[in-house]
């Protein structure tokens, strides 16, 4: 299964860095938390990534351009024309596609561009600015049983996510903004999607998380799958310090794979 990613925002709330680069290559110990994202997921078996890029494109392109080079052991011998002679490759076995999903288009409108890179099957589907040691796994078995369109992560702490109403068989019944006053589940990212979900997106004007998933609600076809560990977005560079703190302790919560 593929692992969609959501990369293309200016993240307007954290300008001291997204000015020079997007928010999702804003760097938490020395590496974007883009790739702490991708590690992951690569933990639960998942290698294949779709980047829906936008603001500042050409930085996440150039990153992964450079990567393979700059993780391995390499010999540059300038007497046989220039001949560039690997010895270990210290990358990980991942398959990226970075697609310009436009500068100004909003989230749905960002998954319905990358239809084609789906190739009709169910796919992942998260936000480049938020980690979480969320079982992937489970999460893709939960979502096959099923057998709905989308399957959303759903973590209970106080921040300004879309609110879910959840019944006793997982089933979510409205999809709403959150309120200050709320304690209720939110939308944490980290989503199972099948094919059917981009009938629900008319255009790039589409905000995912507001009519396409009321619809999705209201039509009985977004299921939740609840996660009690830990998970943190990076929307402020307060958010930001906090996630450097944690990987400064050399053992932070997301990190579900070993070195």
């Amino acid at each position: 299964m593929k692992a969609v990613i959501l990369a293309g925002g200016f993240g307007t709330r954290i300008t001291e860095e997204s000015q020079f680069k997007p928010k999702p290559m804003i760097e938490i110990g020395g590496m974007p938390i883009l790739w702490h994202i991708m590690k992951c997921y690569l933990h639960f078996g998942v290698d294949e990534f779709i980047i829906c890029a936008g603001y500042k494109q050409s930085v996440i392109k150039e990153w992964f351009s450079d990567y393979f080079l700059h993780t391995s052991d390499v010999t540059f011998d300038f007497t046989k024309d220039h001949e560039i002679i690997v010895h270990k490759r210290h990358a990980e076995p991942w398959k990226v596609t970075v697609v310009d999903t436009g500068l100004h288009t909003m989230t749905g409108g960002r998954i319905k561009r990358i239809k084609d890179f789906v190739n009709d099957e169910p796919f992942c589907l998260t936000y480049g600015d938020a980690v979480s040691n969320v079982d992937i796994r489970k999460l893709i078995d939960f979502h096959k049983s099923h057998g709905k369109c989308v399957t959303i992560t759903s973590i209970n702490i106080a921040q300004q996510k879309g609110i879910l109403d959840v019944d006793e068989n997982n089933t979510i019944r409205e999809f709403r903004e959150k309120d200050d006053s709320d304690g209720s589940l939110v939308n944490g990212g980290f989503m199972v999607c099948n094919p059917k979900v981009f009938d629900y997106i008319e255009g790039d004007e589409t905000i995912f998380e507001q009519e396409p998933m009321k619809m999705l609600a209201k039509d009985g076809e977004l299921k939740s799958f609840y996660h009690n560990g830990f998970w943190q977005c990076m929307d402020t560079t307060r958010e930001k310090i906090k996630l450097e703190q944690l990987f400064a302790t050399g053992n932070p919560p997301w990190r579900v794979w070993e070195d």
